[in-house]
C-alpha cells in the first residue's frame, strides 16, 4: 500500500500539474538561456570565434537531440514502477539508463574526436571557421557522456515525480559554467585567456558538476548498481523508436530552413524569427507533456486504466487552454512582437506571412504535445514513431519541397508545418480514443526486469 502522504496519481489539480511542469520547464529553458549567454561572451571576441561556436555547437546539439530517449524513455519506464509502488525498480531504470548514457557517451566521444575536423569542414564551408569550430568541439565532446548522464538523471527523477531536484542540479552546473565562461574566455581575474576554447572548458566543468550530482543521487538511493543487459536492451528498443521520431523532426525543420534560404535573406530571416518563437511555445507545452508522462505512467503502473484515461483528457484540456491563451497573446501582439527582433521592412513583411499560421496552430499543438506526453508515459513510442514519420512524409516534407518548385514562399512552408501538426493531432486523438495504449500495471517491464535479475 502507498504511504498516505502520497497523493492519488489520478487526482489532477492545476497546482499538481504546475508542481511537475514548472521545474521541468526550468530544466528545458536553462540550457537555451545559458547558450545565449555563452554566445554573448564569445561574441565579444569577434565574428570568427562566434561562427566557430555556432558550427561546433550545432554539431554537438545534434548528438544530444537524437539521444533524448535517455530522458523521455526513462521517464515512461520509471513512472510505471513508481505507480506500482516499486520505487527501487523505478530508480533501477535510472541506474541502467545511466550505464547506457556512459557507454553511448564514450562512443560519441571517440567517434567525435575521429571526425571532428571533417564534419566541421563540411558544415562550415570555410577553413578558418572550420578550424575554430574544431578547436571548440574537440574539448566540448568530453562533455558528451556527462550530458547523457544528466538526461538519464532527469528521466528517472521525472518518473518518480521529482522534478525539483533535477532543476537544482542543472542550475548549479550551468551557474558554474556561466561564472567560468567569461573568466576563461577573456582571461579575467588573472586567469589564462583561452578565448573560444575557454567556452568549451567552462561548459565541460559545469556539465561535470551536474552529472556528479545525478550520480550521487543514484548512489544514495540504495539500489543495485550493476549493469543489467536485458533492461538496457529494452531501453534501447524504446530509444530506437524515439530516435526515429526525432530524426523525422530534424529532416523536416532542416528542409524548411534550406528551402526558406532559397527565397532570399528576408524570407530566411523571417522564418528564423518565427521558428524561434515556435520553439519557445513548444518548450512551454513540452513541460506539460512531461507532467503528463509522469502522471499517466504512474496511473497505469498502479493498474488504474480509467484513471489514466481521465488524466489524459484532463491534462490535454489544460494544455489546450494554455496554448489558446498563448495564441491570443501572440495574436494581440502581432504588431509589436516582430518589431522586437528586426526593423527591416522586408523581413517584417515576410514575418507577417508566417505569423498567422504560427498563431493558428497553437491550440492544435496544445492537444498534440499533451497526448504525445500521455502516449510516451504509456510506453507507446512505436505508435508515435509511425505517426510522426507518416505525418512528415505525407504532409510536411511534400509541401516544403512543393513550395520550392512552385515558389510558394513562407506560406507554403508554414502550410506544411500546419498540416504536420494537424495530421499528428488526428493520429494521437484517434490513438487515445482507442484505449489500446492504456496497458495497466508494470506488465511491459516486469518480464524483462525479472529475467535480468535471474541472469544476474
Amino acid at each position: 500500500m502507498k504511504p498516505s502522504a502520497e497523493p492519488d496519481v489520478t487526482v489532477v489539480s492545476a497546482r499538481r500539474i504546475l508542481r511537475l511542469a514548472l521545474p521541468a520547464l526550468g530544466v528545458l529553458a536553462a540550457e537555451p538561456l545559458y547558450l545565449l549567454f555563452d554566445i554573448a561572451v564569445v561574441g565579444r571576441l569577434g565574428a570568427l570565434p562566434l561562427a566557430g561556436l555556432a558550427v561546433g555547437g550545432l554539431i554537438l546539439a545534434q548528438v544530444s537531440t537524437q539521444l533524448t530517449f535517455l530522458s523521455y524513455g526513462t521517464t515512461a519506464r520509471a513512472a510505471r514502477f513508481h505507480g506500482a509502488d516499486r520505487h527501487g525498480d523505478a530508480v533501477g531504470e535510472g541506474v541502467q539508463a545511466t550505464w547506457l548514457a556512459l557507454g553511448v557517451g564514450a562512443v560519441v566521444l571517440l567517434v567525435g574526436q575521429l571526425f571532428a575536423g571533417p564534419v566541421a569542414e563540411l558544415i562550415a564551408g570555410d577553413d578558418d571557421i572550420a578550424a575554430a569550430a574544431e578547436s571548440w568541439l574537440r574539448i566540448a565532446l568530453f562533455g558528451a557522456p556527462l550530458i547523457l548522464v544528466t538526461l538519464a538523471g532527469n528521466g528517472w527523477m521525472r518518473g518518480v515525480q521529482d522534478t525539483a531536484r533535477p532543476l537544482r542540479y542543472v542550475i548549479v552546473g550551468l551557474a558554474l559554467s556561466a561564472v567560468l565562461c567569461p573568466v576563461l574566455v577573456h582571461g579575467l581575474f588573472g586567469a589564462p585567456r583561452w578565448e573560444l576554447v575557454g567556452s568549451a572548458v567552462a561548459n565541460v566543468i559545469g556539465q561535470t558538476v551536474s552529472a556528479a550530482l545525478f550520480l550521487r543521487a543514484l548512489l544514495r538511493a540504495g539500489v543495485p548498481l550493476r549493469p543489467q543487459r536485458t533492461i538496457i536492451g529494452a531501453q534501447l528498443r524504446l530509444g530506437r523508436d524515439l530516435v526515429a521520431r526525432s530524426l523525422a523532426f530534424q529532416a523536416c525543420f532542416l528542409s524548411a530552413a534550406a528551402v526558406a534560404a532559397r527565397f532570399g535573406a528576408a524570407a530566411v530571416a523571417a522564418h528564423q524569427v518565427v521558428l524561434q518563437l515556435w520553439n519557445f511555445v513548444a518548450l512551454t507545452l513540452d513541460s506539460l507533456a512531461i507532467a503528463a508522462q509522469a502522471l499517466v505512467g504512474a496511473a497505469l503502473g498502479s493498474a488504474d486504466r480509467e484513471g489514466a484515461r481521465r488524466l489524459a483528457w484532463r491534462i490535454t484540456a489544460w494544455s489546450t487552454i494554455f496554448a489558446a491563451v498563448l495564441a491570443l497573446l501572440f495574436l494581440l501582439g502581432s504588431d509589436l512582437i516582430p518589431g522586437l527582433f528586426t526593423g527591416d521592412d522586408a523581413v517584417l513583411d515576410q514575418i507577417g506571412v508566417a505569423w498567422w499560421f504560427f498563431v493558428a496552430i497553437m491550440p492544435a499543438a496544445g492537444v498534440v504535445f499533451a497526448l504525445d506526453g500521455v502516449l510516451l508515459g504509456a510506453g507507446d513510442a512505436a505508435f508515435l514513431r509511425t505517426a510522426t514519420l507518416l505525418s512528415a512524409l505525407l504532409g510536411f516534407l511534400p509541401l516544403i519541397w512543393c513550395s520550392l518548385v512552385w515558389d510558394w514562399g513562407l506560406a507554403g512552408i508554414w502550410t506544411g508545418l500546419t498540416v504536420f501538426i494537424v495530421f499528428r493531432m488526428v493520429a494521437v486523438v484517434w490513438r487515445t480514443l482507442s484505449g489500446r495504449w492504456a496497458v495497466t500495471g508494470a506488465d511491459r517491464q516486469v518480464r524483462s526486469l525479472d529475467q535480468a535479475e535471474a541472469e544476474g
